[in-house]
């Protein structure tokens, strides 16, 4: 009883945080003509309740997509359609077509709001509360840390409470698909990661641990026997998932193919804004995204993908195991964020959801990447107004996981995981001992780095001929750190043993 009365209460300053957070400015708040990410979302509404289903996707003279049109899958169109419901029932100015564009008041304020948090609550937190829950051979109390310290990630918070977006709805999906796919419920997981596929098209940077993970599971049944029948189940539930989803744009082809282009906007380029992965990086020495054709900037952005996540999803086919597989959720969004196509700064909530998962498995590391994450996406924050709640969010997480999992007393090669790497290495370097001595001040650099640039960022004015100097120095550093997590995350996966004795699993 006493461990539930502890988690309600959790979960309750998990909810006052975001709300906090949500009564301070939001993405393009009072700024013509495109305003902002929150004016998106109310226009998705406006088109999807006044338009028949077949032009939510299509340019028209009530639809013109170059005003936030809509550029995400069904899910997301039928969940902008049960909100445009509900506020036609309390005020239905607020999605009228063509007069309701750039609508602001605190009362409507108030209703976008509510809908992130209903949303956070009925998806993403009960996820997170049963995903902590489930974790083995951790203490009751180290559960509800946990829980705690997933619900304070500031980055998630910022975005959907600050910035303005639903991503704890695709978030939460797939962490329900992870619980279940690491708990054998496999047809469940594939249909809860089919759903988050079908909200936001960023989710396949998780698809291939899914796919690998549960292949690796037929294999292992047998392709001859059981495992044959695993295989067909989860087809079928995949392609009747997609199809429910998809149904009314399967009436015609060039619907279909309207939705597709809307989806993958290849003409947008290599990447938007200012992202902290190695293209918008490498662009600054060489203008590569204006020197390159835009076919072999694509052709470039697949093989450097799939190259970096190959290793990782090879073993996790063919030693399939809970630890392996959310470790390669990790490594994959990652070399999706540094090297796929089309990359925008708040993709890398999609690296930050399983870093979440390891939390207690290597808090120190797990730690410095969340915080590296938020970061990254420091010139987005301070442009939405975001500075306060950005620090005050920071600061509450850090201090969480330093309280309760003393991260800083999780430093030794066994704690990082990175014990059977260093056996291996002194094989060959009998000296290499000095490991985790050097990760400590990396971490010690990363974030004085972090600081003196936040600092400089919001104090200094950058220089005429330069003015993006300061964000693309947060971008280039950010990248720094990205790719050592890169790195070190294939060294745990590529070096765990199927059979380690400290594994941490899903029940």
């Amino acid at each position: 009883m006493e461990k539930w009365y502890l988690m309600t209460i959790v979960v309750l300053i998990g909810l006052t945080v975001r709300w906090t957070v949500s009564l301070n400015s939001y993405s393009g708040a009072g700024k013509p003509p495109m305003f902002g990410d929150y004016e998106a979302q109310r226009h998705w509404q406006e088109i999807t309740f006044n338009l028949p289903v077949k032009q939510w996707y299509f340019n028209s003279s009530d639809n013109n997509l170059q005003y936030w049109g809509l550029d995400y899958p069904p899910l997301t169109a039928y969940h902008s359609l049960l909100c445009a419901y509900v506020a036609k029932f309390i005020n239905a100015d607020w999605i009228a077509l063509h007069t309701s564009r750039g609508y602001e008041s605190q009362a409507h304020k108030l209703f976008m709001r509510s809908t992130v948090l209903i949303a956070d609550l009925l998806i993403y937190i009960p996820a997170v509360v049963l995903y902590c829950c489930c974790l083995k051979e951790i203490s009751t109390k180290k559960k509800i840390a946990n829980v705690l310290c997933i619900l304070l990630y500031p980055g998630l918070i910022l975005i959907d409470y600050g910035h303005f977006q639903y991503n704890s709805v695709s978030l939460g999906f797939a962490l329900w698909g992870v619980l279940g796919v690491s708990c054998d419920w496999d047809l469940l997981g594939s249909l809860a990661f089919c759903l988050a596929i079908n909200y936001k098209q960023m989710e396949l940077y998780h698809s291939l641990p899914f796919f690998c993970f549960l292949l690796g599971k037929c294999f292992k049944k047998g392709l001859k026997g059981k495992g044959f029948v695993l295989l067909v189940k989860l087809a079928c539930t995949v392609v009747a998932s997609f199809i429910l989803c998809w149904l009314p744009f399967f009436t015609e082809r060039e619907q279909t193919l309207q939705v597709l282009r809307r989806l993958f906007p290849v003409d947008r380029g290599l990447f938007e804004d200012k992202v902290a992965n190695i293209w918008c990086s490498f662009n600054v020495l060489l203008k590569i995204k204006d020197i390159l054709p835009r076919h072999i900037q694509l052709i470039m952005s697949f093989c450097f993908t799939f190259l970096s996540l190959l290793p990782a999803c090879i073993k996790l086919t063919l030693q399939p195991s809970s630890k392996g597989f959310k470790f390669t959720l990790v490594s994959c969004a990652l070399s999706f964020f540094l090297f796929s196509f089309q990359v925008h700064e708040k993709s890398i909530l999609l690296v930050s959801l399983p870093v979440c998962l390891v939390l207690s498995d290597i808090p120190f590391m797990s730690t410095w990447f969340l915080l590296v994450s938020t970061f990254s996406m420091l010139p987005l924050l301070l442009k939405d107004e975001l500075l306060m709640p950005s620090v005050v969010t920071t600061m509450a997480f850090f201090i969480a996981c330093v309280t309760f999992f003393s991260i800083f007393e999780k430093t030794s090669e066994e704690e990082l995981q990175l014990k059977s790497f260093s056996i291996s290495v002194r094989k060959y370097l009998p000296c290499f001992t000095f490991l985790s001595r050097i990760i400590q001040y990396l971490f010690l650099i990363s974030v004085i780095t972090m600081v003196l640039l936040t600092l400089m960022t919001v104090t200094l004015d950058p220089p005429q001929k330069l003015p993006d100097l300061f964000s693309v120095l947060v971008c280039f550093v950010s990248c720094l750190n990205f790719l050592f997590f890169l790195v070190y995350f294939n060294i745990i996966i590529m070096w765990d043993s199927q059979n380690g004795r400290n594994q941490k699993k899903i029940s």
